[in-house]
């Protein structure tokens, strides 16, 4: 091995984030940083966007930096109905700092209605300038739990995300 790498450059690392918020009336429904009309929104401290803080955990987990209630607590008036795509910039932010640059995504998202399918390119470009990765290391898929449990009752929403990050 050259002098100038050492194993932490050669070293890949993997995450896995999960999140979950109810649906309420009143808010207005933003995944993936893409506001979706016609639907009421998820409850949350900030804009209760599911899918974002599920890459942000993912991408948090990888690098053993917590997760996105360390770092942006629902407790702080700070983050009171923010945007949750400034906090997976800020995420980006701080995996670079600690030496990491984002490889890939996979998301998906888990919730019976709306229909996801026309939103997620927009998703998807979303995820990417935020971290700073083209458009093409990030996937966003939808699923619905077959009427299932609580979100095949429309209670709420569900995603998942996986991410591999490297050092550099």
């Amino acid at each position: 091995m050259p002098a100038n790498v050492t194993l932490k450059h050669l070293l890949m690392r993997i995450g896995i984030g999960i999140d979950v918020h109810p649906f309420a009336e009143g808010r207005k429904l933003v995944i993936g940083g893409v506001q979706i009309p016609g639907h009421h929104g998820l409850d949350g401290h900030s804009d209760a966007d599911v899918l974002l803080h599920a890459v942000s955990d993912a991408l948090l987990g990888a690098a053993a930096l917590g997760d996105i209630g360390l770092h942006f607590p629902n407790t702080s008036p700070e983050f009171k109905d923010i945007d949750s795509m400034i906090l997976l910039k800020q995420v980006g932010k701080l995996l670079e700092k600690n030496g990491y640059q984002t490889i890939n995504i996979d998301a998906m998202l888990l919730l019976e209605a709306p229909k996801i399918a026309p939103y997620i390119t927009g998703m998807r470009k979303n995820i990417a300038r935020c971290l700073g990765i083209d458009i093409g290391a990030v996937s966003v898929k939808a699923t619905t739990n077959e009427k299932l449990g609580y979100i095949g009752r429309e209670e709420g929403a569900a995603a998942h995300a996986v991410c591999i990050i490297r050092a550099i």
